[in-house]
């Protein structure tokens, strides 16, 4: 299984969430960071065994970003479109066999126990694409729709994390089942977080800086190949990154399970103080 496939049962932050390596100490251990010998108390609430670490965050990565799977699926629509343009030089069948292909793939993720989320956002971006390219009649307008997404998508890493709310901890979160506590209860997975958030949006903003140029001046054929072949090793530079720098971070603090266990908590202390009369 590579950095960010997910495991078999296909669930992020099921088992509860650390995204630490083995052996780090949780980062609401007290005294821990300062190097001070831990206690036989066990680990705190809402921490799970370190040996689970790698599987859930390989999970987490794997429902935020789609796995070698979703890379794929994102990339074989494009491909199609500028192979059968180049043979052609038709945009209505290259825009139908691309939206055709997508929705392939999309339906073939639902029958195989895919989310919908990762089965149809490709084909909603596909679809977007062709309906530019029919609309202007020129081929480079089919990636003009994700050109301009990656460039905001760029700036919003950027900006987010210097506003102190590293986008990735933002999608991550919840997946770790975390929430937002890393903000103020966690500064090295807040740390790790603004690395993750810097590495996305600048190499995503040296995609834009390449390609679009590419799309005023190159012949279309040309700038959709150029696409394809810049498809996936960008994204899977950004999400080799994420998963080494969330590897070398603290584990994150499971909120829900610590809420879980308040409210137990607090109804065992609601019960305990009930008359025995009316306990009966």
């Amino acid at each position: 299984m590579t950095s960010f496939q997910k495991p078999a049962d296909d669930r992020a932050g099921g088992t509860g969430a650390t995204g630490g390596p083995p052996g780090a100490a949780p980062a609401s251990a007290p005294g821990d960071a300062a190097g001070r010998p831990g206690t036989d108390a066990g680990p705190p609430p809402g921490d799970v065994p370190q040996g689970d670490s790698h599987a859930v965050t390989q999970a987490a990565m794997a429902e935020a970003f789609g796995g070698i799977r979703g890379m794929v699926e994102t990339t074989v629509p494009g491909l199609v479109f500028v192979l059968v343009y180049t043979i052609g030089s038709d945009i209505k069948p290259s825009a139908i066999a691309a939206l055709g292909v997508s929705l392939l793939l999309g339906l073939t993720r639902l029958i195989t126990g895919g989310t919908f989320k990762h089965a149809f956002s490709g084909v909603f971006g596909v679809a977007i694409g062709v309906a530019f390219a029919n609309m202007t009649g020129n081929a480079k307008d089919f990636y003009l729709p994700g050109l301009l997404y990656g460039l905001g998508l760029a700036l919003a890493y950027i900006l987010s994390t210097l506003a102190g709310m590293p986008l990735i901890g933002v999608i991550l979160g919840p997946l770790f089942r975390e929430n937002l506590s890393w903000r103020t209860r966690n500064p090295g997975r807040k740390k790790a977080y603004a690395k993750a958030s810097w590495a996305w949006g600048l190499i995503f903003l040296a995609k834009s800086a390449i390609l679009f140029p590419l799309y005023f001046w190159a012949d279309p054929k040309e700038f959709g190949w150029v696409i394809v072949a810049l498809k996936i090793p960008p994204l899977l530079l950004a999400v080799t990154l994420t998963y080494i720098f969330l590897k070398q971070a603290p584990p994150p603090i499971d909120v829900i399970a610590e809420a879980e266990a308040e409210e137990k908590a607090q109804a065992e202390r609601e019960k305990r103080g009930q008359p025995a009369a009316e306990r009966d």
